[in-house]
């Protein structure tokens, strides 16, 4: 994977919540087009990576990079007008909204009326679920039909980079794997790179170009997918990742 100059590079990043270390020494890098998978246990500090980059959060020294320009301390409006969306966990919708008036909320910051509804109709493309249930209120979708209008509101600012944070959890294993694959397309063919916080790594690992595994704070393991599904420690700290 070529890393001379990517889209997106974290160098040296740290952060504290209050006197507790989250995140140590992080350093990693996003190439243009690709997806890079950030894997790890529950609170090994993949989150707080993601929050730094969206501007959520403010690192305590190391430097952000998203095409060239330093980032980092910026707020989350600003960030997200440079090109970078973020899929939180949980995802954050506005439960009594509608599914379209969610979706047109991601593309708040544009102005082109004709295009934002092209693009509405291409979410629609990749999620037809969605159509079907454009008038109804987020609150009273399924788990796997609010990760897809989660993407979708994602895709409707037009990023070239998303932040997506656990986009399999709580969801049966045949709605990840849609979700998965829907990942896979969307990479495919709108050329946006993707940071991708995931715990299931066996998954993860096959959509992805490279991957980093973190572990208490630090980026323990920098690899290409094939070199990490054959680590031995990936097989002990994601054994039962295939059932």
């Amino acid at each position: 994977m070529d890393l001379t100059a990517p889209l997106l590079r974290l160098q040296n990043i740290e952060a504290c919540y209050g006197a507790v270390a989250a995140v140590r020494g992080v350093s990693l890098a996003v190439p243009e087009g690709a997806i890079v998978a950030l894997l790890g246990a529950n609170g090994a500090g993949k989150t707080t990576v993601l929050r730094i980059i969206a501007g959520a959060m403010d690192p305590r020294q190391g430097t952000v990079s998203f095409a060239g320009r330093e980032i980092q301390g910026r707020d989350p409006d600003w960030v997200a007008r440079q090109g970078i969306a973020h899929v939180p966990e949980g995802r954050e919708l506005f439960p009594l909204l509608t599914v379209r008036d969610n979706l047109r909320l991601g593309a708040y910051r544009r102005h082109d009326r004709a295009a934002i509804a092209q693009d509405l109709e291409r979410v629609y493309g990749y999620f037809p679920v969605l159509r079907e249930r454009a008038k109804q209120r987020a609150g009273y979708l399924s788990g796997g039909e609010q990760q897809m209008l989660a993407i979708g509101r994602a895709l409707m600012a037009r990023p070239r980079l998303m932040l997506l944070d656990e986009p399999s959890l709580g969801l049966s294993p045949l709605l990840v794997m849609e979700i998965f694959d829907i990942i896979r397309r969307l990479n495919q063919t709108e050329q946006v790179a993707m940071l991708l916080v995931e715990q299931n790594a066996y998954l993860a690992l096959q959509v992805v170009q490279h991957g980093y595994v973190m572990e208490a704070g630090r980026i323990v393991l920098d690899a290409s997918p094939e070199r990490l599904l054959g680590s031995g420690a990936i097989q002990q700290w994601y054994r039962g990742a295939k059932q």
